[in-house]
C-alpha cells in the first residue's frame, strides 16, 4: 500500500540515485538546501516499506512551487506519480498557497494537465561557455543594501516572496550579481550560482521592454564566468536573448513548459529561472 512520508538526510542517497536516471546531476547539497528553506516540503512515496519516488515543493505564499518529481521505472503507471502530487498540493495549500508553478518536460504535459495544472508558456534551457565581453555601461554589482528593493522587485514579478531562496544566492560572495537602476528604480538584476567550474544563471528578472538590459545583466555575469560551463532556462519568447546567446556558442539543450494549478501571478517581465525545482 503507497504511504507518503517527509524526506529525511537518510533519504539522499535514494534520491540522487533516482534524479541520476534522469541525469539531473543533483547532489546532497541540493537537497540539504530544499530541506533547509523548506522543512516539511520534501516527500518520499513508499510502498509498504519500499521507497519507490520523490517529490520537492517550495512556498513563497501566496505561491509555490513543485519541483522534482520521479519514480522508479518498473513503478510507474500504478498512480503512484499522481498521489504524491495530490499529496504535495494539499502539503502547500495549508502553506497558505493559492497557486502553484512547476516546470514540465514535454512528455509530462499530458500528466499534469489531467491533474489541474494549465499550459503557460515554454522555456527553453541552454547550455554554453562564459566569455569576456566590453564593460557593461548601468550594469553594477549588487550590494547587501540593494537586497529588500531585488526582492520587491522580483515579487512584483514572480508573484511570491522568494527571500528564502533569494537571500541566500544574492548573499553569496562566491556568486555573480548584478542590477540596474535608472532613475534610483531597479529595472532588473540577474544572479549566477557556481558550483565548481559551472555555473546556472538564474533567477534573471527585468522589466518587459528592456531585453537591451537583460542582455547588459546577462553579459555582465558572463563576464565573471569566462572559461564555466553555464546554463540557464529562458522563456522561449525572449528570441533577441536567445539570439545573442546563441552567436556567442551557446546552445538549446532541452525545452520545458510552465504550468500553473490555480490562477497564475506572474506578471509579463523578461524572466529566466532560478530553478527548475524552486522556479
Amino acid at each position: 500500500m503507497f504511504r507518503v512520508r517527509n524526506m529525511s538526510v537518510e533519504d539522499f542517497a535514494f534520491a540522487i540515485d533516482l534524479t541520476n536516471q534522469m541525469d539531473w546531476d543533483l547532489t546532497d547539497a541540493d537537497f540539504e538546501f530544499m530541506l533547509k528553506i523548506e522543512p516539511g516540503g520534501s516527500f518520499v512515496l513508499l510502498d509498504d516499506s519500499e521507497r519507490i519516488g520523490i517529490a520537492t515543493t517550495v512556498s513563497f505564499s501566496p505561491m509555490g512551487w513543485f519541483g522534482n518529481l520521479i519514480i522508479q521505472k518498473n513503478r510507474r503507471k500504478e498512480g503512484a506519480g499522481s498521489m504524491l502530487v495530490k499529496h504535495a498540493l494539499k502539503y502547500l495549500q495549508a502553506k497558505k498557497v493559492r497557486t502553484v508553478g512547476l516546470y514540465a518536460y514535454p512528455d509530462a504535459v499530458s500528466f499534469y494537465s489531467k491533474l489541474g495544472f494549465k499550459y503557460d508558456s515554454d522555456f527553453v534551457v541552454l547550455r554554453g561557455t562564459g566569455f569576456s565581453s566590453s564593460v557593461i555601461v548601468d550594469v553594477i554589482k549588487a550590494r547587501r543594501s540593494d537586497l529588500e528593493k531585488i526582492l520587491e522587485f522580483d515579487r512584483g514579478c514572480f508573484g511570491g516572496n522568494r527571500r528564502k531562496v533569494l537571500e541566500p544566492i544574492l548573499t553569496d560572495s562566491v556568486n555573480s550579481n548584478y542590477v540596474v537602476f535608472l532613475d534610483d528604480h531597479l529595472v532588473g538584476f540577474v544572479s549566477a550560482s557556481v558550483y565548481g567550474k559551472a555555473s546556472e544563471l538564474g533567477p534573471l528578472v527585468c522589466s518587459q521592454g528592456q531585453n537591451e538590459i537583460a542582455i547588459n545583466l546577462i553579459d555582465a555575469a558572463l563576464n565573471n564566468l569566462e572559461g564555466y560551463e553555464v546554463s540557464l532556462c529562458i522563456g522561449e519568447k525572449e528570441t533577441s536573448i536567445i539570439d545573442e546567446l546563441m552567436e556567442h556558442g551557446f546552445s538549446k539543450s532541452f525545452k520545458v513548459s510552465r504550468m500553473f494549478f490555480g490562477s497564475a501571478v506572474t506578471k509579463d517581465c523578461i524572466y529566466a529561472a532560478e530553478s527548475l525545482e524552486r522556479g
